[in-house]
């Protein structure tokens, strides 16, 4: 894509869109394209999440350092995210809420084949995957990146019926009156809340774009949902289930992935149901 378009796609939220999915289509382990080489550093260095990296050699090239939130650096190799997190360190968030949202949605009247889901955070698409295994079949992923637009596009063609990269606390006008006409009935944010990838403000923005009704499914680290929290989730979570914003369906606390130095690192996976908007 030229720089040109791509800066139409950010400032104007025009939606990148895409074919239908084909069967068959590839699975997490399936998306290498190339020989990467990864390696972790020295367990004993004591590493925050927020920090953490790898050293990455593609076939015969010369060894790089990635940090792991350099979603840019991480997207622009076919494959390396998955092989990062999925074979290295073991994530199992997008199955965690996919089942959650599945068993979720048996309590509800909705169909699967009915949802109509804002992916927030879309990333390259391994949620929106996970969707369409679900029996999702409108699907529109966001992402402020366009190299995560780039990269669903690349690896996991037709997933999203659109993509659109823009930032959600920012929305025009037009921008939130073309995502409302899609009438979504779920959101899903996974593995995206709480490092300031997705401040309150555009989970917030999205969740308000779902009808009352609809399904939330998103997951957070434990720590922000206690006193640790420094990015306002914790509270806006404690709100919404308070005061009657949500109905908890599903609730589960597990092991999101490792670290990079072995250790578990906890997540807690949420699937409610919308009773009113928040309060921007």
């Amino acid at each position: 894509m030229q720089s040109s378009t791509r800066e139409a796609l950010i400032s104007s939220g025009t939606p990148r869109s895409a074919g239908r999915r084909s069967a068959g289509s590839a699975t997490c382990a399936d998306h290498a394209q190339q020989s990467l080489e990864i390696t972790l550093p020295d367990s004993s260095e004591e590493v925050s999440q927020a920090l953490e990296w790898c050293h990455v050699r593609v076939g015969d090239g010369e060894q790089c350092r990635i940090r792991f939130h350099d979603y840019d650096a991480v997207y622009l190799v076919p494959g390396l995210y998955e092989q990062i997190f999925c074979d290295v360190l073991e994530c199992c968030s997008p199955v965690t809420v996919r089942r959650l949202l599945e068993d979720a949605i048996e309590d509800t009247e909705i169909a699967p084949e009915d949802l109509r889901v804002l992916d927030l955070g879309a990333g390259n698409g391994m949620v929106g995957e996970e969707l369409v295994e679900l029996g999702a079949r409108r699907i529109v992923g966001v992402d402020i990146l366009d190299a995560a637009a780039e990269a669903a596009e690349r690896d996991r063609p037709g997933v999203y019926e659109e993509y659109v990269v823009t930032d959600m606390t920012s929305l025009s006008d037009r921008q939130r009156a073309w995502l409302s006409t899609f009438d979504f009935n779920c959101l899903t944010c996974v593995a995206a809340l709480g490092f300031g990838d997705i401040p309150t403000a555009a989970f917030v923005e999205a969740y308000n774009l779902v009808a009352t009704g609809g399904l939330v499914a998103f997951n957070i680290k434990e720590e922000f949902l206690n006193g640790q929290d420094t990015s306002g989730f914790a509270e806006l979570i404690k709100a919404m289930c308070k005061d009657g914003i949500v109905d908890v369906q599903e609730r589960e606390r597990y092991r999101h992935r490792l670290s990079i130095s072995g250790e578990p690192l906890h997540y807690v996976a949420m699937v409610v149901i919308k009773r009113r908007d928040l309060d921007h």
